[in-house]
């Protein structure tokens, strides 16, 4: 009888490693992947290794996928990839390999089109563009190129116009995060390019009721 129930547990014993070492295996494969690319001085993917990166991807460094894939790995520092942030964005894709991240990149950009995703992304893309410690706004053409790169595709008559109005005005040099993400909400909630339903007494960053303002008079002009 006791070899018997030996016998018995001996399979699920067995079987308990392998998951396990096939986790392991991918780490080591993923961490591979990583060190490929990484600035061994620095323990970390820079700018040059995210530029060559993009180069073997065979996509621009200003592809918004590479934004998505800072967003994936949750990356704090603009053009800097951790192992940690590599790690956790590539098991999350199930990517150890080049060939495989370039396949990835079509689902990536499905999982962020999600409403919910894609507010979170929008989101992330503001805040990763925060270089500098304990900054809080963003200047106005680096706020242009992102809208365009961010929300461009979505919305291209609504970032289209706020884009050349921030270029004209002379009131704001920097936009903060409360701004930023009233403009998603805008493009979401307003009827354009009539703007039939705007209210300014709504809670609306007064920098959008001047872009509208701007827009009714030149519509009228026209």
């Amino acid at each position: 009888m006791p070899r018997a129930s030996k016998r018995k547990s001996d399979p699920v014993r067995s079987s308990e490693p392998a998951p396990k070492r096939a986790t392991a295996k991918e780490v080591e494969r993923i961490d591979n992947f990583f060190a490929s690319y990484a600035n061994t001085s620095i323990g970390m993917i820079d700018p040059e290794g995210v530029e060559k990166l993009c180069s073997d991807l065979r996509v621009e460094h200003t592809d918004v996928r590479i934004l998505m894939l800072a967003w994936k790995m949750n990356a704090k520092k603009q053009g800097y990839f951790t192992q940690d942030e590599w790690r956790t964005g590539l098991k999350s894709l199930h990517a150890d390999t080049l060939k495989k991240l370039k396949k990835e990149l079509p689902e990536l950009e499905k999982e962020v089109a999600k409403q919910n995703n894609f507010e979170d992304f929008y989101c992330y893309s503001f805040r990763y563009c925060l270089t500098e410690d304990k900054q809080k706004s963003l200047d106005i053409e680096s706020v242009c190129m992102l809208l365009d790169l961010v929300l461009g595709r979505q919305f291209p008559l609504q970032v289209d116009s706020f884009v050349e109005y921030l270029k004209i005005q002379k009131e704001y040099k920097v936009i903060n995060m409360d701004q930023w993400t009233n403009f998603f909400r805008f493009c979401q909630e307003i009827e354009f390019p009539d703007l039939q339903n705007y209210d300014a007494c709504q809670a609306w960053p007064l920098i959008l009721d001047n872009f509208v303002d701007w827009l009714r008079e030149k519509l009228t002009a026209a």
